[in-house]
């Protein structure tokens, strides 16, 4: 049957078809114009674990989610595809983070993990397997690239798009990081770990083409991370949430604000949305969660004004979605985010149904 046959065929008000892919929908990869690449990756999370979990908990949410979207015309008919699991990351993952656990409590409890043979060894195979991990990222992405799909990634912890982003260096040349987090992100090697989740950024900084840094939402942060801001000459602009909430106070608007951030943007952008970046009402289980943030609707006004703008989102990922024992909340909001932002990425690059 062919993708044109699917559309006809396929019932859009009906149940999600939990035998079919993401969102219920019909289409092969081969049929969808995006492509989601999962990564259940969490070794360097230093507070609440399971965002390796998070993918495979968003897949089964996308079954409830209505294809209905008030921006896109008939956006579900375009496709929306998850990549199959790389079970290889998933073990090393697994193995890796009893490895990482070990160190982060030496050091907690004070110890010097410098003089401690196995933890030095532990922090070569942490170092050597986030090297790899990225490197598997990038050739998936280059993969799907190279097929004209537009690629969204979903963890997994913070520190899985680096390959990504390394893969979207080579094909667009210069672009800017959207950062949607309720941290900054560029804390260097943090706990000793060059490719930690906290330290994705100071790493994303580190490729040339990466023009430009903005970030949204920001509320914990160290005097480290903001010398970085502050001294990186307008490489790095922060919207702060403290900021943005004080100004909204005093009767700024989240339009005129938004409008600000969106000036700050040039042409190709690469959004990266962890989703502790939102109220932790709508994430309690993320691994950490940090009180304000934003409201769903907030966020995809804002990437409305992008799109709208004329810029282009050459791709996305979202990440740290931790499953709760008992509640799928976390997966149900993130489903539903990812559905509309897979949407507006399309239309910023000019896809139709």
């Amino acid at each position: 049957m062919t993708k044109k046959e699917k559309i006809k065929n396929f019932d859009i008000n009906g149940i999600g078809d939990t035998t079919a892919g993401m969102f219920g929908l019909p289409f092969s990869l081969e049929e969808c114009e995006t492509v989601l690449i999962p990564v259940p990756w969490e070794v360097t999370v230093s507070y609440g674990g399971g965002t390796a979990n998070g993918l495979k908990a968003i897949h089964e949410a996308s079954y409830q989610v209505d294809l209905y979207d008030p921006l896109v015309k008939d956006a579900w008919q375009m496709g929306i595809g998850m990549d199959k699991e790389n079970k290889t990351i998933r073990s090393k993952s697994t193995t890796l983070r009893k490895k990482a656990e070990a160190l982060i409590d030496a050091m907690a409890a004070g110890k010097d993990v410098s003089k401690n043979k196995v933890h030095q060894k532990s922090i070569k195979e942490i170092h050597e397997g986030c090297l790899w991990m990225n490197k598997t990222v990038k050739e998936r992405v280059e993969f799907y690239l190279n097929q004209n799909k537009i690629v969204g990634l979903i963890g997994g912890d913070h520190s899985t798009p680096l390959g990504m982003m390394q893969a979207l260096a080579e094909k667009f040349g210069k672009f800017c990081v959207l950062q949607i987090d309720a941290h900054a992100d560029l804390r260097i090697a943090y706990e000793g770990f060059e490719f930690s989740h906290a330290s994705i950024m100071y790493n994303a900084l580190k490729i040339k083409e990466v023009e430009k840094l903005v970030q949204v939402g920001i509320r914990d942060y160290c005097q480290e991370e903001l010398d970085i801001i502050n001294g990186s000459k307008g490489r790095v602009k922060t919207f702060f949430d403290r900021d943005i909430k004080h100004t909204m106070y005093n009767g700024d608007s989240w339009d005129r604000i938004c409008n600000r951030i969106v000036n700050e943007l040039p042409q190709k952008i690469y959004l990266s949305f962890d989703i502790d970046g939102l109220d932790p009402k709508l994430c309690p289980n993320t691994g950490t969660p940090v009180a304000g943030g934003f409201e769903v609707e907030q966020i995809l006004f804002l990437l409305e004004k992008v799109v709208k703008s004329g810029k282009q989102i050459i791709a996305f990922d979202i990440n740290e979605v931790t499953p709760g024992k008992g509640s799928d909340w976390n997966e149900n909001v993130a489903a539903r985010l990812l559905y509309r932002i897979a949407n507006m990425v399309a239309m910023s690059n000019g896809r139709k149904a």
